[in-house]
């Protein structure tokens, strides 16, 4: 049974967020270190995309999302979809060191037989709300969501992470158009703005620019931000939109705190080798 919308809100007035601004960079750091060893035990990931991801999944599972990891499926929970769900390893290691299993599990990535497979999947993994990994999904999922909120007057909010090489599928241009019309101020979409995709830079593939503008275009409020600066993080996904759905514009680095990874399109998919990994974790241990 839902929550009435008065006790959801009262409910979210009483959450304080766990960390803030310097708490949530240590977090990252130590968050992007576990990444690194996930994948390199595992031999397979999408490393450059988890690491330019990482403060912005951080953010928001450890200050912004009304959530509880003893109960992942509470009504009143806000719902958060990874729509680029090749990252998943990020998302995983984010579940795990907010309580949602146990990190050690972490180990198993990507092995025979366990839930932490290469696309997050919502019937195994609690804190996940979505099936994702074939690419412009993400968003109508959200999107649902939200729709389903205001119509029953429920108080929580949706959020969307995609990537911009992602933004070429056209489903997502119809999940933004709608939005718009419905002013869902409770849908907010981060896209992880790193420049690159499979193979190629997004630009020389299919240019999204000028991105915002077309966002504003359909009706959305749109936040522009360094997408490695936590307080911008904050203070872009803490606030509901003014009548209209949130569009945040990380603008952000793949492979972000390994220096040899940083902008490599090379890292889309790339696995380092056990002597890369130790100076990887040296460089984010400075």
């Amino acid at each position: 049974m839902a929550l009435a919308p008065a006790l959801a809100a009262e409910r979210r007035s009483d959450r304080e967020p766990l960390l803030g601004a310097a708490g949530l960079a240590r977090e990252a750091t130590e968050t992007r270190k576990r990444i690194i060893q996930t994948i390199g035990t595992a031999g397979l990931g999408h490393v450059g995309g988890d690491l330019s991801v990482t403060d912005i999944l951080v953010t928001l599972f450890f200050n912004v999302l009304a959530i509880d990891p003893a109960e992942p499926m509470a009504e009143d929970r806000d719902r958060f979809v990874l729509s680029k769900g090749h990252c998943a390893a990020a998302l995983y290691t984010v579940l795990a060191r907010r309580g949602f299993f146990p990190e050690a599990e972490l180990e198993t990535f990507m092995k025979p037989l366990s839930r932490l497979n290469g696309h997050p999947n919502r019937r195994k993994v609690p804190g996940v709300e979505a099936n994702t990994g074939p690419l412009g999904h993400g968003l109508p999922i959200a999107l649902g969501t939200a729709v389903g909120a205001q119509v029953r007057g429920q108080t929580f909010r949706s959020f969307c992470v995609t990537g911009d090489g992602e933004l070429q599928e056209g489903s997502n241009w119809e999940a933004a158009m709608f939005a718009g019309h419905r002013k869902l101020s409770n849908l907010t979409l981060v896209v992880d703005r790193n420049g690159l995709q499979q193979g190629a830079s997004v630009s020389d593939t299919n240019d999204l620019s000028p991105l915002g503008e077309k966002f504003a275009a359909f009706g959305w409020e749109v936040r522009d931000i360094d997408g490695h600066d936590h307080a911008a993080l904050i203070d872009a996904l803490s606030r509901p939109g003014e009548g209209k759905p949130v569009f945040v514009l990380a603008r952000t680095v793949k492979g972000k705190g390994v220096s040899f990874m940083e902008h490599g399109v090379e890292w889309h998919h790339g696995v380092p080798s056990a002597d890369q990994i130790a100076i990887a974790l040296k460089e984010l241990s400075a």
